[in-house]
């Protein structure tokens, strides 16, 4: 089989089944992707493509993300045509729905093309609003033209995929029946729990396990989509309660969804705002995944805090490692936390709540090792990594 992935970024959520399917020697696979990065992957043929132009200044501001799309697009579908030139044909087209594989059907007219569709945005119900910002008609307009390229990609695709239930249900309704919930699935034999595991802070001279009292929270982004100004209000409590009480924060000083703040960053704000003991406060940036691992292995309360929004990677594989998660009552972690069965659910601005919860898995550290079993159970049972990709891999063939 020849299959062909497109991706802005690489190997992002593709990497896991792209590394499957070069198991074996008959596949051929190709990576279009706008990322230039040193990260390859054996049997894979990568191709990385060169934008010709930017957004311009005076583009209209209800068509800026559209541009972006056309321009990825167009920047992808002319590698393509390239790859086409030397003999590449694809049996099946496997791409996330983020502009680059705009015109892959027209490259390559009547080979069947799989989408990832990860997220649309939706006016109300979900990510925009939740802080109660209200919109006015030119927000509304935006937003409907920001869409137009996800729906371009979902008329034109032959099916789409989908990580979970609450995300497929962001889309129109007149879409969803073309779309098949799968996730990405998690690697259940690598996030395991070790009571053993041992974590040395980067650059500081401490070492915590499982037997310290520790808070875990992991992001990309310190952003308020994730919930970081809540967790900083959270800890700023808790450390002056607890004097034995270390908090782990692996994440990059970074926005990924949502608005910039101008001229500094969340983190700078809230660090200015609250004056947190930072000899018990690590900040790791980003992690080696062994590393990552074992913040999640020593947890003694890991907090995940999302907006209704894609769900988070970390969520998942704090679960898998046998984290005791206090997690946001928000829609799409309730499609995989239940209440006091494998992790526990608060309101997500009820930053009193998460301070009263916290304490009390904090004080009765041997109480919650059925909390943690089920955790770790219901992401075996619904989201291994083996099965996802068996049911990823049979769909996508089902399509050639």
């Amino acid at each position: 089989m020849k299959y062909l992935f497109c991706h802005r970024n690489f190997p992002a959520q593709f990497r896991h089944i792209i590394y499957e399917l070069s198991k074996n020697k008959k596949n051929e696979i190709v990576f279009i992707t706008g990322t230039k990065n040193n990260y390859e992957l054996k049997s894979v043929k990568k191709y990385t493509y060169s934008l010709k132009r930017h957004i311009p200044k005076d583009c209209h501001r209800y068509l800026s993300y559209m541009e972006d799309f056309i321009i990825h697009g167009q920047a992808a579908a002319e590698l393509a045509i390239s790859l086409k030139h030397q003999g590449f044909k694809p049996d099946i087209i496997y791409s996330h729905s983020w502009g680059n594989s705009l015109f892959l059907k027209e490259v390559f007219p009547g080979t069947p093309q799989l989408s990832y569709c990860e997220w649309y945005f939706n006016p109300t119900g979900a990510d925009i609003g939740f802080r109660g910002e209200k919109l006015n008609i030119n927000d509304y307009a935006a937003l409907k033209c920001k869409c137009a390229p996800l729906l371009m990609d979902l008329v034109y695709c032959d099916r789409g995929i989908c990580p979970t239930n609450w995300q497929k249900m962001q889309f129109p309704k007149e879409f969803q029946n073309k779309i098949e919930v799968i996730h990405d699935g998690v690697d259940t034999e690598f996030f395991t729990p070790d009571k053993e595991a041992i974590f040395k802070v980067p650059d500081k001279d401490v070492v915590l396990s499982a037997n310290d009292e520790v808070i875990t929270y992991a992001t990309r982004g310190m952003e308020p989509h994730r919930g970081f100004p809540e967790f900083i209000q959270i800890i700023d409590s808790l450390l002056k309660t607890r004097p034995n009480l270390n908090v782990i924060i692996a994440g990059q000083d970074r926005v990924c969804y949502g608005k910039k703040p101008a001229g500094t960053t969340y983190k700078k704000m809230m660090l200015e705002k609250y004056s947190l003991d930072m000899s018990r406060v690590h900040f790791t940036g980003l992690l080696p995944l062994n590393e990552y691992k074992k913040i999640l292995q020593i947890s003694s309360a890991h907090v995940y805090l999302t907006y209704p929004f894609v769900l988070s990677w970390s969520l998942l594989d704090a679960m898998s490692a046998g984290a005791c998660v206090i997690a946001s009552n928000t829609a799409p972690v309730q499609e995989v936390i239940e209440n006091n069965a494998n992790g526990y659910l608060v309101d997500f601005y009820d930053v009193d709540g998460f301070v009263s919860k916290i304490n009390e898995v904090l004080d009765n550290k041997d109480k919650q090792e059925n909390i943690r079993m089920n955790a770790r159970k219901s992401i075996v049972e619904k989201y291994d990594l083996k099965e996802a990709l068996k049911k990823q891999i049979a769909f996508l063939n089902s399509l050639v």
